[in-house]
C-alpha cells in the first residue's frame, strides 16, 4: 500500500473535512393530513401517496391494564 512522503499540514486535512457534515432532513406536509413527512414517501399517518391510498393504516388501541 503506498505510504505519504511528507506529512501533510492540519490545513489541508480540515480542507478536506469540511464536507463531512450532517444535512437536516427536508420534510413537507402530506396533501391529505398535513402532516410532516419525508418526500416521495407513503403518508405513514394517513396511508396516501400521490393523492392515492396506497396502504391501509390500522389505527392503534390503548392497552389496559388488568
Amino acid at each position: 500500500m503506498p505510504l505519504p512522503k511528507r506529512r501533510h499540514s492540519k490545513t489541508r486535512g480540515r480542507k478536506r473535512r469540511t464536507h463531512w457534515k450532517l444535512k437536516s432532513p427536508v420534510f413537507v406536509a402530506c396533501s391529505q393530513c398535513k402532516q410532516l413527512k419525508l418526500p416521495h414517501h407513503v403518508c405513514s399517518f394517513c396511508g396516501y401517496y400521490n393523492g392515492k391510498q396506497v396502504i391501509q393504516i390500522k389505527e392503534k388501541t390503548k392497552k389496559t391494564k388488568r
